[in-house]
């Protein structure tokens, strides 16, 4: 009897959906705030390019501002929240797409709305791909447990390049070369070095 296989992880286009939460004006002290957005961008950018779909959240927006203009979410109508999960927001975009498998997270804060995103994505048996340089809170030890918590829960932890490459999958794609320049300079630092040098015991 073949052994089961684990769970692989992969991404693909069109069983994917990129979820982008609450990178809004008063959110701006969070840490490398600037940098999260900048990656977030990028997998925005990326996944106009492959057609992936990407569903946008704001927290209370009346106190808490509209989303940055860097993102470049312009035509992507942002669901207003207060919820510290997307999915009660998100919930008919879920409904809708029965094929989709894998959710990619970016956005703030980690062990807040990011964390309670996740577990809920997870319990409805959907993969969760953390996208970590475009995720962070305002307390780098908030930001370093909750990506362990999540890890512990089934969650994938992958950076924006691992995952645009796996989205795109072939140099012969016909959108690899605007991805290219897309991902040709790397992804700005937002800390993660510090977080995970050592060997760091929460991901042992």
């Amino acid at each position: 009897m073949a052994a089961v296989r684990p769970n692989l992880g992969r991404v693909l286009p069109g069983s994917s959906i990129l979820f982008l939460c609450d990178m809004q004006e008063k959110f701006r002290h969070v840490a490398y705030f600037p940098q999260i957005v900048s990656v977030a961008a990028r997998m925005l950018k990326v996944a106009r390019l492959l057609g992936v779909p990407a569903v946008l959240t704001e927290q209370y927006p009346e106190g808490l501002g509209p989303t940055v203009p860097e993102l470049g979410a312009e035509g992507l109508r942002p669901l207003a929240k207060t919820c510290f999960s997307m999915v009660p927001a998100v919930q008919q975009e879920l409904d809708t797409r029965p094929q989709l498998r894998s959710v990619l997270l970016c956005g703030i804060e980690t062990q807040a709305c990011i964390l309670n995103t996740t577990l809920d994505l997870l319990d409805r048996g959907l993969q969760v791909h953390v996208v970590v340089d475009a995720c962070s809170s305002r307390s780098q030890v908030d930001r370093l447990v909750a990506l362990a918590r999540m890890r512990q829960s089934g969650a994938f932890l992958s950076t924006s390049e691992g995952l645009i490459l796996q989205l795109v999958g072939d140099a012969a794609h016909p959108q690899f070369k605007e991805i290219q320049k897309i991902i040709k300079e790397p992804a700005p630092d937002s800390g993660l070095l510090g977080l995970f040098q050592g060997q760091n015991p929460l991901f042992r």
